[in-house]
């Protein structure tokens, strides 16, 4: 039975099918976010006198102190032993999927992803869940499309659509899950894949909004803008951000590259000491730290405790999260952008208070700008403050910080969005360019000849002639069962021909002068652009596509050569084959 679904999905045309599978990847997707954050609420309910939810101020010095630092041993324990691609987690371990494994994501990753997060959060450390969540909704739509044995190129369409409704579930905002996962994840805006992962992002935010209610994840953000002459003053605030994000993927690097020869166990707990020492004196920037933004929004923080806690929360997380915390940046990055646009609202007001709008506001447009500038995802960043704020207005002051703070980190100082400076700190080949984003839509079954015919190296005259009369393209010629080479049909065909040949004459197709081209296996599930690369590092011109049907049977489905990729280059990429 499972085998029929299997070849169901295979050989059949998606289409509405994937639609349906975007859906189940969606509420898995929102499942897995449900369950990570009641794991965290839970948990720390537990801990806590007042069994409220990050409210470690109510925890006495020594809690402070030592929690954050067992949580690092026990996450450095939980990995120790690992290699490198298997303590791999979070966005960047989806992106380098996606660009390196076509988005086939090992389960085994989410899980310790999901208890490392956990263990995290509860116990203090400076980090978010976004990043976490993300990898755990990918990871549904990955091991889905694995299970269904799909081609490659709609593995990555669900890895989009669970990642998209991740994003939504966290959130409560589909829309800005939607471009986040084009944006971020994809890093691509292909027509073809919007429907899946809309459909999967609307899952996620219904699951949410049934579980956890219709308010998004911060109380009230609802700021309107007094006056157009705070235009001026709004770009500077972008500036200001585009420092500030400058500064965090700065100190990521720097804490990235700070004690690597020391075991990597032990790296977690330096994070864990670094974290209880600052957060013994201001406990606000434990843990993900969405009480302050909650604190701007009811205006019910000093001025100084929010400069101290940008400072500290801007080099804890990049602390935590470089010295290898299982957990995300997107977050506490939202958090420091909220307390520098609170600064400087506040600051604002001071200057000219009959002009100048609420600190809450600026809060707002600093939190996504930040956001943006730090991703490289300005309509995500857009589309999160709409959905944030309900408010269709603070889009067009949105709109010019998200722009400014963009300009100064990947105009003036030239660095890439952050998951790939990290891929490219790891010596990581990340290849986005044109070419190989339509080559990875597009899934070998749609580009490789089917008519064709498998002959052992050595054949009699009459089984060469019966052979032809199917009239196949090409030829591919076994020895010991095993593909040696390819050859055009017509070549045999005019080697037939000439020679005056009884029936019982044999032929070794490897003799007579023919057009052979030396072959090698590929999965029926890769895609082209993974066959493209297949050709250089094995250095064949051509391809076979082959399935396991069954244990040691396996059945081959075409042939492909490196004409057959160029030519779908042009072509309209589809999802749908």
């Amino acid at each position: 039975m499972l085998e029929k679904i299997k070849q169901y999905f295979i050989f059949g045309r998606l289409g509405v099918k994937l639609y349906v599978l975007a859906v189940i990847t969606g509420l898995l997707s929102s499942l897995a976010i449900i369950l990570l954050r009641l794991t965290i609420d839970y948990g720390q309910a537990g801990l806590f006198p007042t069994g409220e939810m990050e409210s470690f101020s109510d925890l006495p010095w020594y809690w402070l102190l030592f929690m954050p630092i067992v949580g690092g041993l026990l996450i450095g324990w939980l990995f120790h032993g690992l290699t490198a691609e298997q303590r791999n987690t979070g966005i960047l371990h989806v992106i380098e999927r996606l660009s390196a494994y076509e988005g086939r994501l090992p389960w085994q990753n989410a899980v310790r992803q999901f208890i490392g997060t956990s263990l995290a959060i509860i116990t203090g450390h400076s980090v978010g869940r976004e990043g976490p969540g993300v990898h755990l909704g990918a990871a549904s739509g990955s091991l889905l499309a694995s299970g269904l044995e799909l081609p490659n190129n709609s593995v990555r369409v669900l890895v989009a659509s669970g990642s998209a409704a991740a994003i939504a579930a966290s959130f409560n905002t589909p829309v800005a899950g939607v471009i986040f996962a084009m944006e971020v994840i994809m890093m691509e805006y292909n027509i073809a894949s919007f429907i899946p992962v809309i459909l999967a992002a609307v899952t996620g935010a219904v699951v949410c909004r049934l579980t956890f209610g219709h308010d998004t994840v911060f109380s009230d953000l609802s700021a309107q803008m007094t006056s157009l002459w705070e235009l001026p003053y709004i770009i500077f605030m972008g500036l200001i951000i585009g420092l500030l994000a400058t500064l965090s993927l700065k100190s990521f690097a720097f804490f990235s590259n700070t004690f690597t020869n020391h075991p990597s166990w032990l790296r977690p707990t330096y994070a864990g000491i670094l974290m209880g020492i600052c957060g013994m004196m201001v406990p606000e920037v434990m843990g993900m730290g969405y009480g302050v933004i909650d604190s701007i929004s009811a205006n019910d923080i000093g001025i100084m405790s929010l400069v101290v806690i940008l400072v500290l929360k801007l080099f804890l997380s990049s602390a935590c999260v470089g010295f290898g915390i299982p957990a995300g940046m997107v977050g506490p990055t939202m958090v420091v952008g909220a307390c520098a646009g609170a600064i400087l609202g506040y600051i604002g007001n001071q200057l000219v208070p009959d002009i100048s709008s609420s600190m809450t506001f600026y809060a707002v447009i600093g939190m996504c700008a930040m956001m943006s500038a730090t991703l490289k995802a300005p309509l995500a960043a857009l589309m999160a403050m709409l959905e944030l704020t309900g408010n269709p207005d603070i889009i067009l002051p949105g709109m010019l910080a998200i722009v400014f703070s963009s300009l100064v980190i990947h105009d003036y100082f030239k660095l890439d969005a952050l998951f790939v400076s990290i891929m490219r700190m790891r010596g990581l080949d990340f290849q986005n360019d044109p070419v190989s984003q339509t080559l990875r839509k597009i899934s070998v079954g749609a580009a490789m000849q089917r008519k064709f015919v498998v002959l052992n190296q050595q054949i009699s005259a009459q089984q060469a002639m019966s052979t032809l009369k199917d009239s196949p393209e090409w030829v591919i010629i076994t020895r010991d069962r095993n593909p040696i080479a390819l050859m055009p049909a017509s070549d045999l065909a005019r080697a037939v021909t000439v020679k005056d040949m009884g029936d019982d004459t044999e032929i070794d197709l490897m003799q007579f002068p023919a057009s052979r081209r030396d072959i090698h296996k590929i999965s029926l599930h890769t895609s082209l652009h993974e066959a493209y690369k297949a050709l250089g590092e094995h250095h064949v011109e051509a391809l076979y596509v082959s399935r396991m049907n069954a244990p040691m049977i396996e059945r081959i489905y075409g042939v492909l050569t490196r004409e057959m990729i160029e030519a779908h280059y042009q072509l309209p990429a589809s999802v749908t084959k």
